[in-house]
């Protein structure tokens, strides 16, 4: 074999290991890592196997190995030890409507994700109108995907990270009074 085609050869066999690596890391050491840098207009996707490679600049997607909900489990009790974050939670609206027949076990998710999900409100919207969402903030904001394995449909989780320590009802105060105090 010619030195130029060895070259090539390890050239290729690196890159491959190399994407390996970015495509396949341990989402959690990925999560606990990534965490501390989130802020509010983040994102944290635990999506299911069939979830498109978003190419916008700020989406990262990590093939989580596991099941499902086994991966969003670990990223709520994760987001839960945080104080400068916390979620809104969207899924898709399509869920409530698969029915059974075509996705075998979807009865079963739907039980086990509410469980999981408990008393947190939860949001409801078309799957297109979250990637919308999703999509506008990749273009400004950090986006993590976790991909999991997972083949039911629309069973994706959207976290929108909101601040942990002022809200909306906070905003509006400050708003309010910031608008009383240059109208002086």
């Amino acid at each position: 074999m010619k030195t130029c085609q060895i070259i090539k050869t390890l050239l290729v066999l690196m890159s491959v290991s190399l994407s390996g690596c970015m495509t396949r890391t341990d989402f959690q050491s990925k999560l606990n890592h990534e965490l501390p840098l989130l802020g509010h207009r983040n994102w944290i996707v635990v999506a299911d196997a069939a979830y498109p490679w978003q190419t916008a600049a700020g989406v990262e997607t990590i093939a989580a190995e596991g099941e499902q909900l086994a991966v969003l489990e670990k990223v709520l009790v994760a987001l839960s030890k945080t104080t400068h974050v916390q979620p809104t939670i969207y899924v898709d609206k399509e869920l409530e409507c698969v029915a059974e027949a075509n996705a075998p076990g979807i009865t079963q998710y739907r039980e086990s994700l509410k469980k999981l999900l408990g008393a947190r409100a939860i949001k409801t919207e078309l799957h297109e109108d979250i990637i919308k969402k999703l999509d506008a903030a990749g273009q400004t904001f950090h986006v993590l995907l976790l991909k999991t394995r997972h083949t039911q449909p629309y069973t994706s989780v959207f976290l929108q990270l909101e601040c942990g320590y002022w809200d909306a009802g906070k905003e509006k105060s400050l708003r309010e009074a910031l608008t009383a105090h240059t109208s002086k």
